[in-house]
């Protein structure tokens, strides 16, 4: 063992020295390099783990999970070093080291953080980067999986459908999602209705805590394991892996999409969809998702989509859309009987009949620039209403908003169940989804500000008091802290939007786990006050 630190250290300080040829090399790096080594098994050495800014490859590894455009400019932070954990141990090490030598981390899994949370930050930093811990496995005969952080959602539901044709999991529909971050903000998909999220089927999980050690659901006590079932698992933790409990899906199922334009009746169509999404069969999801678009006449106007999922044959789906939904006008040859696993193609836009391999793809450049916002609706907007939304849509650029249905099982789930508050008593949540493809501050302060005017204008018709949000559509127009710091007071505003009354509980898990808050973010849970 001797023997492989040595060579570890020797390689540790030739980067070191090429480093500091370059740069003025900071002292708390060089420190928390050499202390590295030192906490990993000789049969695991680090230094094929880490990237400075000295090795050829740092800006590519930096960059592979960066999805947003917004955070690849100039001025952006960049970490001192990247660790990109081949090992639970380089894990461990990483806390260790990092707290001992008073220097942040930032914990990446996936990189879809929607303000770069997990790769950005205004103070000396580290990435701890989880992608190359992506093992699955899965026993069908318990129906259940170990996911470690660093798999996506594809590779999730691949190696599912590799095992069992009537088995799935209810989780998001974008495939390149890392598992850490979706899970730990709560997991919503296209199934919730049926199933709920995925927070609730996970059963067991492991994480390490502030002082390097590795817990599963037993030894960090059920306090801890409620936190990180949708409280945001960087705020008390690096999460290694999720034991899952997977579910029940049917061999075939049937999805559809169908566009109906203002001029085609989309908003007395919305407004019927508003009065049965969350009573009817929660077998049945369906997304309305509103869009400005140029109409025959090269006009502006709303085009609104309806894409849905049926956990069903298209026979009794046409069935129970003739009778409780008529204004939609599904037709059968808008509707395919798919199995799940070409379901979740279907949803992220991949034709039906390519390959499922394309679920493992995770080589997506960052092409666009956007920003994301949240809101969720308690009260039938009227159609008044409705002609209201869309005069200010249709003055926004680049916008999308995704209306995701709710009810079903939601409504039979306590909000304090896991932290993720928002279950009974909604319609639906809004997602808007603002993307520009120019670069330059112009371009993007002008899509920021109008994306921030339609949600202003949205006020009188979402939840109030506080105003709702969903932790994974991360916004820090909400509400932030500075990198370094977080102040309770300020924490309770973005917390009660994203959690409710849950804040105070995550707050308190956050003392008795962390109380010197070595786990921290813009938009972290801080110890409780």
């Amino acid at each position: 063992m001797k023997a492989s630190i040595s060579l570890t250290q020797i390689v540790l300080s030739v980067l070191l020295l090429l480093f500091s040829a370059a740069t003025s090399y900071p002292l708390v790096l060089a420190n928390f390099l050499q202390c590295l080594p030192n906490h990993v098994h000789a049969s695991n050495p680090i230094f094929e783990a880490i990237y400075t800014p000295s090795n050829s490859s740092f800006q590519s590894v930096l960059v592979a999970y960066i999805k947003n455009r917004r955070f690849l400019t100039s001025d952006n932070p960049k970490p001192l070093a990247i660790v990109t954990a081949l090992h639970e141990s380089h894990v461990q090490a990483t806390v260790i080291c990092a707290k001992f030598h008073s220097l942040q981390i930032r914990i990446r899994s996936g990189g879809h953080d929607f303000e770069g949370l997990s790769y950005r930050s205004d103070v000396p930093f580290v990435i701890l980067d989880l992608f190359n811990l992506r093992s699955i496995d899965i026993d069908i005969v318990s129906e259940t999986a170990w996911v470690q952080s660093g798999a996506i959602l594809g590779e999730l539901y691949y190696e599912i459908a590799k095992k069992s044709k009537v088995h799935g999991f209810p989780a998001g529909v974008c495939p390149t999602i890392g598992v850490g971050g979706h899970f730990s903000g709560g997991g919503y998909g296209n199934m919730l209705r049926k199933y709920g999220l995925s927070v609730d089927h996970i059963i067991d999980a492991k994480l390490v805590d502030v002082n390097g050690n590795i817990l599963n659901r037993k030894s960090m006590g059920e306090d801890l394991f409620w936190a990180i079932r949708g409280g945001g698992g960087a705020s008390f933790g690096v999460i290694l892996s999720w034991k899952i409990k997977l579910v029940r899906v049917p061999q075939k199922v049937t999805v559809f999409m169908v566009d109906r334009t203002l001029e085609e009746g989309a908003t007395d169509i919305v407004y019927q969809w508003q009065q049965i999404i969350s009573k009817i069969d929660k077998e049945l999801f369906i997304r309305a998702q509103p869009q400005v678009v140029q109409n025959d006449e090269d006009e502006k106007t709303v085009r609104v989509t309806f894409i849905g999922q049926f956990l069903g044959k298209r026979g009794k789906l046409l069935s129970l859309l003739t009778k409780g939904f008529p204004e939609l006008g599904l037709k059968q040859d808008d509707c395919k009987e798919v199995s799940w696993l070409e379901s979740t193609m279907f949803w992220t836009n991949i034709p039906l009949g390519t390959p499922p391999e394309a679920l493992l793809n995770r080589s997506i450049p960052a092409e666009l620039f956007f920003k994301s916002k949240s809101d969720y609706v308690k009260e039938i907007i009227s159609k008044q209403d409705l002609e209201n939304i869309w005069k200010q849509f249709l003055k926004t650029e680049g916008m999308l908003m995704q209306w995701n249905s709710y009810g079903g099982i939601m409504k039979e789930i306590s909000s304090t169940k896991t932290p993720f508050p928002h279950r009974a008593g909604y319609l639906f949540k809004i997602h808007y989804f603002t993307l520009w493809f120019t670069e330059g501050t112009e371009a993007t302060d002008r899509h920021i500000r109008l994306a921030r005017e339609m949600y202003d204008s949205m006020a009188p018709y979402v939840s109030k008091n506080p105003r709702e949000a969903f932790l994974n559509y991360r916004d820090l127009d909400i509400g932030r802290n500075p990198s370094n710091e977080t102040n309770f007071q300020e924490a309770q505003v973005y917390g009660s939007k994203y959690f409710k009354r849950n804040f105070l509980r995550l707050a308190a898990v956050k003392k008795m786990v962390d109380p010197d808050n070595f786990f921290k973010n813009e938009q972290s849970i801080p110890p409780f006050d």
